[in-house]
């Protein structure tokens, strides 16, 4: 089963928690026991599971990234937005998670997460459900 979500982000860099649209996406199909694929069909953005309890831990992650690899580093790609590209490059396009007895099995504190590198932009979520 497979299924595109849109996303519109509203500033350069955000995570927006994904998570209860994937539940959402999981229920409406009936998932009982099998793997979803997330995949972020961009070049400056891309997906990952983190701490969704505590706000400052997204927030950190955002501002650490933006230290280590700043906007304008002197980069050569025409468009600027190279450091977007590589933020996006140490996060990553996919992730796979389980699903058993209809339960996404994520950690007690974890959430999946929409990495916005060089927003604000129309975004595009696709998720792949495999049953087994």
């Amino acid at each position: 089963m497979f299924k595109e979500f849109h996303i519109k982000t509203k500033k350069r860099m955000e995570f927006i928690d994904v998570t209860p649209m994937v539940r959402e996406y999981l229920s409406e199909i009936n998932a009982v026991n099998g793997v979803l694929n997330i995949f972020i069909p961009h070049t400056t953005a891309g997906v990952t599971v983190n701490e969704n309890a505590d706000p400052s831990v997204v927030s950190d992650i955002l501002n650490h990234m933006q230290k280590i690899i700043p906007k304008d580093n002197g980069f050569s790609h025409y468009e600027g937005n190279s450091d977007a590209h590589i933020k996006s490059s140490l996060f990553s396009a996919s992730l796979s998670v389980i699903i058993n007895s209809r339960t996404l099995l994520l950690g007690t504190w974890q959430g999946i997460y929409f990495a916005e590198f060089d927003g604000p932009r129309n975004r595009k979520i696709w998720l792949k459900y495999i049953e087994g």
